[in-house]
């Protein structure tokens, strides 16, 4: 039996990192801040991290139009202060959440996002953004994924 024959393991991180995504997406609510915090003592603080964003983004999306999302997201910024990344996500999702709620925000906060946050947004039909990103998006792609989505959408 040659190398080619034999099974590869999955490497122990790769396990650990599906396990955590399946307890995150079981977690209670009020569990959910502690198992987060456990997630991130991980000895892997990539793959921890990158459990958890996974997680937040599941969340943030199910979560954003409705008004239980600003404790939620309180509470992920508690349990996440000790990662930029994270907390950083979680308040463009805030952001991004104001944009298609038609709450108040500033085109700033838009412009100095990140691409993940302006394509997102880029790819929704919130008119004011969409004109915004189309002019003056990062990359060329987030810029003609808005004007795209304006032609889609009709013209704001």
């Amino acid at each position: 039996m040659n190398h080619q024959d034999t099974p590869q393991k999955e490497p122990a991180e790769h396990l650990r990192f599906w396990a955590y995504l399946r307890m995150l997406e079981q977690v209670t609510d009020a569990d959910e801040p502690g198992m987060v915090s456990d997630v991130l003592t991980d000895s892997d603080p990539t793959m921890a991290q990158s459990a958890v964003l996974r997680h937040l983004d599941r969340r943030a999306h199910e979560l954003h139009p409705q008004p239980v999302y600003e404790p939620w997201a309180e509470m992920m910024t508690r349990a996440t202060i000790r990662y930029p990344f994270l907390t950083q996500r979680l308040r463009e999702w805030s952001l991004f959440r104001a944009v298609m709620l038609g709450q108040p925000w500033h085109p700033d906060a838009l412009l100095e996002s990140s691409n993940w946050l302006q394509l997102k947004t880029a790819e929704a039909s919130a008119a004011a953004a969409l004109e915004i990103l189309a002019d003056n998006g990062r990359t060329k792609r987030i810029r003609n994924t808005a004007r795209t989505t304006i032609q889609h959408h009709g013209s704001p």
